[in-house]
């Protein structure tokens, strides 16, 4: 498997976790960076299938959509659960970052100035229902004894709120660990602390 192409814009955003979960597979993929005054003459925007990226390239399958893009990087690197019922309780844990992403993604691009500190107020009352899931698991992970794409996710969009509110864990010790665990991984450390990582800016406006 693999390697695997990427055509997304120089910042980190939806495929933030993409990338974490293919350096801590061992997987090598290559970077196709666009420019936004690029992708605003339309070509390529009008050949994506829901005028979005990221595009994503295994072989000749042609991908779109950030989470169906983890969902296969799961099914090919056993990372989707050990069997239907993991697989439908990690669906159902993506789909829940996927809510959490979005309001990030909201505030971010339509409301920093206004509403940053009310988002960071309402937070815990959203990351308490991630605490609650993996304190109960007590494997460190949310689903199983494993990472899961859905883990690489949720630590993605973890590692975006540190930098909007360093001291939004303090009060979720399983999150907490979880963070610094999927850190200390040495392949995600690596890719962390790596230039390619490094030079990417979180969001495309840069807010964070």
């Amino acid at each position: 498997m693999g390697p695997y192409t990427i055509t997304y814009f120089g910042v980190r955003g939806r495929c933030g976790a993409i990338r974490i979960m293919m350096a801590d597979q061992g997987q090598e993929w290559k970077e196709i960076l666009i420019d936004f005054a690029d992708w605003m003459k339309g070509d390529l925007k009008a050949s994506c299938v829901f005028g979005q990226l990221p595009k994503f390239e295994d072989g000749g399958l042609v991908l779109y959509q950030s989470n169906a893009i983890l969902r296969h990087l799961g099914r090919n690197h056993d990372a989707y659960g050990k069997d239907g019922k993991e697989a439908a309780h990690i669906d159902m844990m993506c789909d829940g970052i996927e809510d959490l992403r979005l309001k990030y993604g909201k505030m971010i691009y339509q409301e920093y100035d206004t509403g940053k500190d009310p988002y960071i107020k309402d937070l815990p009352n959203h990351l308490d229902k991630f605490e609650a899931v993996m304190a109960k698991n007590k494997t460190g992970f949310l689903v199983g004894d494993k990472p899961s794409f859905a883990d690489y996710n949720l630590f993605d969009v973890l590692l975006n709120h540190l930098v909007l509110c360093s001291s939004c864990l303090d009060t979720f010790p399983s999150l907490k660990s979880f963070v610094e665990k999927m850190s200390a991984r040495p392949k995600i450390k690596a890719f962390l602390d790596s230039d390619a990582y490094k030079k990417l800016p979180i969001n495309g406006n840069g807010k964070q």
